[in-house]
């Protein structure tokens, strides 16, 4: 019969392992979440509700749109007005699925995430494959650095988007 003591250690020895593996820099890393899309901040950002009805403001990662609005340090982009409106029409009030990578938050603590609609479409890859984005990778979040800059390229090539004409 087994030892009380030596079943607790077995059972240790076995948690202690998993829990590393889902933990990164102390924060649980989940594999994607779905929100559902209030409102569209920029060509880059908006604001959802989570399954708990708590609002989280979402960064698309590995891309850049042109800012759409003048602040303090940033002047409005180029493009920057159709990026975000284009970005709305994909967005506003639907179901979307967040996926992460290596760092869930920016620092700014916003959620930084690959987006992807209901009916699959990867909302960061349409942004660049339509020219409303460019290409913005930060190590360690490079998943689809590869794929962003091929899709990027061929825009380009296309002149779609903000490559139609040769201000940028």
């Amino acid at each position: 019969m087994l030892n009380p003591t030596r079943v607790f250690q077995i059972i240790l020895l076995c948690i202690i392992p998993l829990s590393a593996i889902s933990c990164r820099s102390g924060q649980y890393k989940q594999a994607s979440q779905y929100i559902f899309v209030t409102k569209v901040i920029d060509g880059d950002t908006f604001w959802g509700n989570d399954a708990g009805l708590d609002e989280v403001r979402v960064r698309l990662l590995g891309i850049d749109a042109p800012e759409s609005r003048k602040s303090e340090h940033k002047e409005v982009g180029y493009y920057g007005k159709e990026s975000e409106e284009y970005l709305k029409a994909l967005l506003s009030h639907k179901k979307v699925r967040l996926e992460y990578d290596v760092d869930k938050y920016d620092q700014f603590g916003r959620t930084l995430a690959y987006v992807f609609l209901e009916d699959g479409t990867f909302v960061n890859a349409e942004l660049l494959k339509q020219g409303y984005a460019r290409v913005m990778t930060f190590p360690p979040n490079v998943k689809y650095a590869d794929e962003f800059i091929r899709l990027q390229r061929k825009a380009r090539r296309s002149k779609v988007g903000m490559w139609a004409q040769d201000v940028n």
